[in-house]
């Protein structure tokens, strides 16, 4: 078997605290990466781009943020399709008051008023935590999408109420508008799923992400040792808030290109967010790709099995959905509570031990 420890020495405590100390697992990760990077955008095509790959990226990011605040914090929050709205209209005011700045700062600084606001509605976990924080959060949840449907200078009074991404370059290539080729959305969604990969991964594996953890596991005992809950909890809300609204910004400017608050980043996006981190796993970077995954791809799949192939009728396959859906998170919540990524990792640890696994 390929999947070995044996022979794989460490010489330091940097190698052996690495992200992947495991070679296969190192070299999977960076073949995974170049394939996504130098093999994907020559292939692709609108279908599946607009299908798969596109709304999938967009969700891990969405669900990583999630993952972060909920996961690693332990804090619910049922707000997440207001954050992503949030930080949907503050790209597209970015977008028409500064035309002339790149759409790729517009989405990284959209994030940070998201972030601002998601700290601003982060307060109340400072007292109350569990069932009355997520009452509060889903509180957040319809006044945001009731402030953007109400104050006409959120859509620039526009008699729609609907927000259009004007059309923005990178490099001379359209990644916002109708004329936007299938592999500029890829790479630009590819771009901002690998940055927030990366810094999600380096703060949860810092000693910013042990105390987020220890106030999960205990708050009173960690605020006894010395993390101080307020600066932890508001940090958790800001950092998760920051991927929302990219993931709200990619999700109205690269993908859509038109939104309407109260259909696209209703309380529905909130749930499905959370069901991507429930069957994924909870308190997980991995666990976030494959809920997004999972989600994004069974629709597909079931459409094509289900009225492609059986001939079934549209709305049986949709109701089928929301019955597996709500099958798999009953069976995560019960029998694996930390999803498919510790069915993952019970894997490979059978792989390391075989022929004698455990």
């Amino acid at each position: 078997m390929l999947y070995r420890e044996a022979g794989d020495f460490k010489t330091s405590y940097r190698d052996d605290n690495q992200t992947f100390p495991i070679k296969f697992d190192r070299v999977g990760f960076w073949v995974i990466l170049a394939v996504a990077w130098l093999v994907i955008p020559f292939v692709i095509n609108d279908y599946w781009a607009s299908s798969l790959m596109v709304p999938f990226l967009i969700y891990a990011i969405a669900a990583i943020g999630l993952n972060i605040l909920t996961g690693y914090c332990g804090q619910v929050s049922l707000g997440t399709g207001g954050f992503m709205a949030v930080g949907a209209y503050a790209c597209y005011k970015l977008m028409t008051g500064f035309p002339d700045v790149s759409i790729l700062i517009h989405i990284l600084l959209a994030g940070g008023i998201t972030a601002v606001v998601g700290a601003a509605f982060g307060l109340p976990s400072l007292r109350i935590k569990g069932f009355y924080l997520a009452v509060a959060t889903l509180a957040a949840q319809f006044f945001l999408v009731w402030l953007f449907n109400k104050v006409a200078w959120f859509y620039n009074y526009s008699a729609s109420g609907q927000i259009n991404a004007p059309e923005r370059l990178v490099a001379g290539v359209a990644v916002t508008g109708p004329n936007t080729p299938a592999w500029a959305q890829y790479l630009v969604c590819l771009f901002f799923v690998t940055l927030c990969a990366l810094i999600a991964r380096n703060l949860t594996r810092g000693s910013t992400g042990r105390k987020w953890m220890a106030i999960r596991d205990m708050d009173i005992a960690a605020e006894i040792i010395g993390v101080n809950p307020l600066r932890a909890k508001l940090t958790a809300f800001a950092v998760s808030s920051f991927f929302v609204g990219v993931s709200g910004a990619l999700f109205f400017a690269v993908y859509l290109g038109a939104v309407e608050v109260g259909e696209v980043f209703g309380i529905q996006k909130s749930f499905l967010v959370l069901f991507m981190i429930i069957i994924g796993g909870l308190g997980s970077i991995f666990g976030s790709f494959a809920g997004a995954a999972f989600l994004v791809i069974m629709p597909v799949a079931l459409k094509w099995l289900g009225v492609d192939i059986l001939g079934w009728p549209t709305d049986l396959v949709a109701h089928l959905q929301l019955v597996i859906v709500g099958a798999l998170i009953m069976f995560f919540l019960i029998r694996e509570p930390h999803g498919l990524a510790a069915i993952w990792r019970y894997i490979k640890e059978k792989l390391r031990l075989w022929p004698f696994p455990y």
